[in-house]
């Protein structure tokens, strides 16, 4: 059965890039309606824009919509992580601005409130994505695959040369409350190298040491250091959740990231759709719906966040 919250929920905070104040609202919605944000600021359905790989731009460090009116939304990937990784189906979520709030780089807040308002099952029935053939795409030395699996996989390996950094991967299988647990915690990060040049470009004004980690060299520069030891590969795990939740619906198969990020896994499912016997629509039974992200997720898998 599809699901959505029992209650709306509000978030407070400020754009990571953007740097400005942003309000939130994620409200119920009918079964069908799948993930749909809406820019308060803006007059008519010119604010609407579906949470869908074919509405996603080309974006280095964030994933944004950008719908046929030309609106744009940005850093939508941390709270669509959230809602699958908490079984949720169908929301509405209503802005005041041009950016998701960053909260504290990860989703840790957003599943915590989610969880809290609990989820309203819906009388409608579920459909999945199965993978039926591998698809790859390549991007430099950086490759993103899908290929065949019973359940959502997510394979990571990163290599970076600050040592704070370095060389990680971990494999997590999606099921049962595996992100809220393994996951949600885990903060975007960057090199003290690199902010100077994305503010330079108009990035990042939002960042703080705060709402994400910070490393130089061997040095983590945010204060109480990592969450996790590898929180870097997990991040990137959770932002790949978050992504590959724009196919319109939960997946069912391995996602394979090798240095890969939102660009290249929006062009991994562009690749996906366009070859249709690589995948098919699913109806999902109990069998099914046990090895969901987000199925049977409860308060307790919250004690092992930050």
């Amino acid at each position: 059965m599809q699901a959505t919250l029992k209650s709306s929920v509000t978030f407070k905070g400020v754009g990571l890039h953007a740097g400005q104040p942003a309000t939130m609202v994620v409200r119920p919605a009918l079964p069908g309606s799948g993930i749909v944000f809406r820019r308060m600021d803006i007059l008519g359905e010119a604010g609407r824009l579906p949470a869908r790989w074919d509405t996603v731009e080309v974006s280095p460090l964030n994933t944004r919509l950008r719908n046929a009116a030309g609106v744009t939304l940005s850093t939508i990937e941390h709270v669509m992580a959230a809602l699958s990784g908490c079984g949720i189906h169908n929301a509405y979520i209503e802005l005041d601005g041009p950016e998701i709030p960053i909260m504290d780089g990860s989703s840790a807040a957003f599943v915590r409130e989610f969880v809290s308002a609990g989820l309203a099952q819906l009388d409608a029935p579920m459909r999945a994505i199965k993978i039926l053939d591998t698809v790859t795409v390549t991007e430099g030395d950086a490759t993103a695959t899908l290929s065949p699996a019973t359940s959502l996989q997510i394979a990571f390996d990163i290599d970076f040369a600050d040592a704070a950094i370095g060389t990680q991967q971990k494999t997590l299988n999606m099921a049962n409350g595996a992100f809220v647990r393994e996951l949600c915690d885990s903060r975007t990060f960057c090199r003290a190298v690199d902010v100077d040049t994305m503010r330079a470009n108009g990035l990042a004004l939002g960042g703080t040491m705060e709402n994400a980690v910070v490393v130089d060299g061997d040095k983590v520069l945010s204060p109480g250091g990592l969450r996790h030891s590898d929180e870097a590969v997990r991040h990137k795990m959770l932002d790949a959740l978050g992504d590959l939740y724009t196919a319109g619906a939960p997946i069912l198969g391995r996602y394979t990231g090798h240095k890969a990020g939102h660009a290249l896994t929006n062009k991994l499912l562009r690749a996906l759709f366009a070859q249709p016997k690589a995948w098919r629509w699913v109806d999902v039974d109990h069998s099914i719906a046990a090895r969901l992200p987000g199925v049977g997720v409860s308060p307790a898998d919250l004690d092992a966040v930050a």
